[in-house]
């Protein structure tokens, strides 16, 4: 029999981090907006209940939700970002072998706790909670593709506690019989479509189809999710992150932007925090390319998107470097006249740092020039995100995204913490 497998996901996870600081929340309807409060991207429990689909525009239904008492939080990935790292730590504290799937979710290898695997997960479960805050559910299988099966059960039958263990072959079989094919996962519903044509239109029918039909319609990845639904296991763990081939800072601007130099102080900041990105994982870039867009859901405004690859000619890590190459790029692809939507940097060819050798006319970058990057992410780090940065990024940044109802940063920001009168 194959080592048992967790898949821990954070109920609700945007919005449980909403509530964390906020105990009136509880019990209300909760949704989280996008970039730029564009759309629904979290729902809470009670927001699902009222009909709240995901991707609900927010300019459309803010009466809407006003008559029904929806709370409206702004994204806030900081605190996110944050509070997802905390629980990670702590469900490193129950397994030696972790994987990180998402920004909610992890992958837990369970082997060595076969005889108690209902009791270890309900006291990692606690555990998370009583240290985090954060809800959980907990689903047990001997395949990934069935942890996310049991994980999706435990959230359906309140009366599991949350936690749902399906290492026996007669649970597997009575959670599969429950599901729609689209909850499987890695089906979508363009795949349940050609599946149903194929006379299988239940996860059930999908475990016991023929291996050689399901390879001739979906190839190897459909193969083997038909033998993860047969308890075979197929994928692997990955205990750590495998390189970087790429690094993208992109956002959508708060207003149009008409002006050159507003774009370029905006791409000069995305160029930062790609940088920040890649000095984190002991990187450097060789090419960068600047990329922009107008609104492409205002057809009666003039449309444009563009990009441009600046090639550097020594890879570097230093924002020196990598803005003066988006400045660069900015220039090529200016063009007057247009209302710029979004825009964004990446970070193409990337080597690491340790190996990256000058040529005849330019040198790597030198060694007080990474001191000095390392000082710059130090001191953002420990003060907030932006605490220094160069001046080509601007100072009022009026093209900044919106974020009108953004929670504050409670772990991250000194004068964002919770104060208690």
């Amino acid at each position: 029999m194959a080592d048992p497998i967790a898949l821990v996901d954070c109920n609700n996870f945007y919005a449980s981090c909403e509530r964390l600081f906020r105990p009136d929340l509880r019990g209300k309807p909760v949704v989280v907006l996008s970039n730029n409060d564009g759309c629904v991207i979290a729902r809470s429990n009670e927001a699902k209940a009222l009909g709240v689909a995901m991707g609900a525009p927010w300019h459309l239904h803010k009466a809407a939700f006003a008559q029904n008492g929806v709370v409206v939080c702004s994204s806030n990935y900081t605190l996110y970002g944050d509070l997802s790292a905390r629980v990670m730590t702590v469900l490193r504290q129950f397994t030696p072998d972790l994987e990180v799937y998402s920004i909610d979710e992890a992958f837990l290898h369970l082997a060595g706790f076969e005889d108690r695997l209902d009791s270890h997960a309900r006291q990692l479960r606690a555990t998370v909670l009583q240290w985090t805050g954060i809800p959980v559910s907990v689903g047990i299988g001997p395949t990934k593709t069935l942890a996310k099966v049991a994980n999706r059960t435990a959230k359906k039958q309140p009366a599991m506690g949350g936690v749902c263990d399906l290492m026996a072959a007669g649970d597997q079989t009575a959670a599969l019989a429950a599901m729609e094919l689209t909850d499987l996962w890695g089906v979508a519903a363009r795949t349940a479509a050609r599946l149903t044509k194929l006379r299988i239109d239940t996860p059930l029918k999908l475990r016991n189809a023929d291996l050689a039909v399901i390879r001739k319609h979906l190839g190897v990845v459909g193969e083997r999710m038909v033998l993860e639904l047969r308890g075979v296991p197929c994928h692997g763990f990955a205990l750590a992150a495998p390189p970087n081939k790429s690094i993208v800072a992109s956002r959508s601007f708060g207003r149009p932007v008409t002006e050159r130099h507003e774009l370029e102080q905006a791409v000069a900041a995305y160029a930062e925090r790609a940088a920040e990105k890649l000095r984190r994982q002991n990187l450097a870039a060789s090419i960068l390319t600047v990329f922009v867009t107008t609104n492409p859901f205002k057809p009666q405004e003039r449309q444009y998107a563009a990009s441009q690859a600046v090639t550097l000619p020594v890879a570097s890590a230093d924002n020196t470097v990598l803005l003066r190459a988006a400045k660069v790029g900015v220039g090529r692809l200016w063009r007057d006249g247009y209302r710029y939507k979004k825009a964004g940097v990446m970070l193409l060819d990337l080597v690491p740092a340790a190996t990256v050798q000058g040529d005849l006319w330019t040198a790597a970058d030198a060694p007080s020039r990474r001191r000095l990057m390392a000082a710059i992410d130090t001191v953002n780090a420990e003060h907030g995100r932006g605490t220094l940065h160069f001046a080509a990024s601007g100072v009022q940044r009026g093209w900044a995204l919106r974020s009108e109802k953004r929670s504050a940063r409670f772990t991250t920001e000194w004068g964002e913490l919770l104060r208690v009168r």
